[in-house]
């Protein structure tokens, strides 16, 4: 039986973008088969690139973000480098960029402009907070948005907020972006209409503040910071190990903590104590109830102590580090690492969430080189060798 194509095969979007929030939607494309191609300042291109040089000399954000894509280096500044990236907009299916507010309507290349003079392109705008409002054109960083939408308030210990680990205000938006082109492309499948698509990190990340948001504004507190522990399950935190590990329990109901209590702490008189009895006076007397767990796994090794929760059915995690991750046995088991091309030669790299059964594997193409495909794309649009070369020396492109 032949594999069903790529869901993207044969679409072509042109991507002016930086950063991460505009990439990482990019690339969730490029995985599902479509063709990407990504504009670039001749000077540096996406300023991403620098970032670090942790990925055997390229940067980390650009090697996650990038692969698969094709690198066209000209300068928008330049009215005949915007006329080369409109002529290929004329023939794509999807735009997105994610300049500062307002730039991209400068240089005529926003959502509304490009859609109104092409009517079945789908045109992305993402931006920090949105096209209109008192923060339409204030600086938008992922840290910052991680504040104003309040992730930090919430995140962290009772003394110390902190932001989150990795961009969750980026990669809110490049999801509810990648989403959002999914559902136009859909709509224009029945309609004959492409259209605008607008996505602000703050309203993406907001969304997914839906527990603590709703938790806090009709009329109850808003929850508190607790670490790794949970506002209102109990026990629900890390607890150390007899070799130094760490072991991450939730008890979700009162049934789990009698087998807790009865096959793991040894101490099935807990089970029916009212001090412990339920999730309300365990949440109350939290302090105990995390001693009782604390004192019972700091006996055991974190292997031990895994395998006698898991044997009383009490969902559990190791405390990992990015290397244990990098290492982790199940995407191991499941096969989900690939290897990709790259100016630095082959990387490692997960293969995309999305998995189609019966379909064609992911499209996980190399991380391209600055301008790597200029020459190609300029000729794919009908120049010479000669105007691609005067192109060059007025650097217009590189």
């Amino acid at each position: 039986m032949s594999l069903q194509p790529l869901p993207l095969d044969g679409i072509t979007v042109v991507a002016v973008e930086q950063a991460v929030s505009a990439p990482f939607a990019t690339r969730q494309l490029a995985d599902l088969g479509a063709r990407v191609i990504k504009v670039e300042r001749p000077d540096g291109g996406d300023f991403a690139r620098g970032y670090d040089t942790a990925a055997k000399g390229l940067a980390s954000h650009f090697v996650w973000c990038n692969r698969g894509k094709e690198s066209l280096a000209v300068d928008l500044k330049d009215p005949r480098g915007r006329e080369l990236v409109g002529r290929l907009v004329a023939d794509a299916d999807v735009f997105v960029q994610n300049l500062a507010q307002g730039a991209a309507a400068r240089l005529g290349l926003d959502a509304a402009t490009l859609c109104a003079a092409h009517p079945r392109l789908v045109g992305v705008d993402i931006s920090g907070y949105g096209s209109g409002g008192p923060y339409a054109h204030k600086a938008a960083y992922d840290m910052l948005v991680q504040c104003e939408a309040g992730l930090v308030s919430v995140t962290g210990t009772s003394e110390q907020p902190v932001k989150a680990g990795i961009p969750a205000a980026d990669v809110a938006a490049a999801m509810y972006a990648f989403s959002g082109v999914l559902a136009a492309l859909v709509r224009r499948g029945t309609t004959g209409l492409g259209g605008p698509v607008e996505i602000s990190m703050l309203e993406s990340l907001a969304e997914w503040m839906g527990h603590p948001l709703h938790h806090g504004m009709h009329g109850s507190p808003a929850p508190v910071r607790t670490g790794l522990a949970h506002a209102v399950i109990a026990p629900y935190d890390a607890y150390g190990t007899a070799d130094g590990g760490r072991v991450l329990l939730s008890v979700q109901n009162d049934r789990e903590w009698r087998r807790l209590a009865e096959q793991v702490a040894g101490r099935p008189e807990l089970a029916d104590d009212p001090d412990f009895a339920t999730n309300t006076a365990r949440t109350a007397n939290r302090e105990r109830t995390d001693e009782v767990v604390g004192a019972a796994l700091a006996e055991l090794s974190t292997a031990e102590a895994v395998a006698r929760l898991e044997a009383a059915r009490i969902a559990c995690a190791r405390l990992n580090s990015v290397g244990d991750l990098a290492g982790h046995p199940q995407l191991a088991a499941r096969d989900r690492w690939r290897e990709i091309g790259s100016p630095a030669g082959p990387l490692r790299a997960l293969l995309p969430p999305i998995t189609l059964p019966g379909g064609a594997p992911a499209r996980m193409g190399a991380v391209p080189a600055l301008g790597e495909h200029t020459d190609a794309l300029l000729k794919g649009l009908g120049l010479s060798e000669e105007e691609v070369a005067a192109l060059r020396g007025r650097g217009v492109v590189a």
